[in-house]
């Protein structure tokens, strides 16, 4: 954490200080034990990663493969995702933001604790630039209904698809996903491009 992990500060967060270069960032949110975090990163070494997980051993997990592969283009936030893009997150400063398997809070009286909800969703859209893209992906069909809704809503959003976007191949197969596959579920991407 010292090396490659970033406090939490109610401050603007100035990406070229933090990662010693200026390149173009990417956030992703919740990135569990980080296996897709190390693998874009490795495919991307043009890019920079910010990481935001609030479970240890899943920010430990994530720093022993950026230490083991020797990854300096990775940073790790370990704090409430909402606080850190309000907070630390400059407007009009991300390339792209992925939001990969949020939990879906599957029962009707936990709706109200998911992450892509209307205002999220705008804040979000704040902090990328014009062409950045919001990428996310669910294997629960009701949920990727509801953010198809809310991505769609946000009027500085564009799909880059008719409905659901085709799984980009620079992205992974992921954990929750393959998990999701062998119970049945169908697994849909949302591609939004900031207009």
């Amino acid at each position: 954490m010292p090396s490659l992990g970033v406090p939490y500060r109610p401050a603007p967060l100035n990406f070229e200080a933090t990662f010693g270069r200026n390149v173009p960032t990417v956030l992703e949110i919740g990135f569990g034990m980080g296996e897709t975090t190390a693998r874009i990163a490795a495919e991307n070494p043009g890019r920079n990663f910010l990481g935001i997980e609030v479970h240890s051993p899943g920010v430990g997990a994530l720093l022993r493969r950026l230490e083991e592969q020797g990854l300096t283009n990775v940073r790790v936030i370990q704090h409430d995702a909402v606080e850190v893009v309000r907070d630390m997150i400059p407007p009009s400063s991300l390339a792209g933001i992925h939001v990969f398997f949020p939990d879906p809070w599957p029962k009707k009286r936990h709706h109200k604790r998911r992450l892509l909800k209307k205002e999220f969703v705008e804040l979000l859209a704040s902090r990328l630039v014009p062409g950045g893209y919001l990428h996310a992906a669910t294997d629960w069909e009701e949920y990727a209904e509801h953010i198809l809704q809310v991505f769609s809503a946000e009027e500085s959003l564009r799909n880059t698809a008719t409905t659901y976007a085709e799984r980009p191949a620079w992205r992974p197969q992921t954990k929750f996903e393959t998990r999701g596959l062998k119970l049945g579920h169908g697994v849909r991407d949302l591609v939004f491009l900031h207009t």
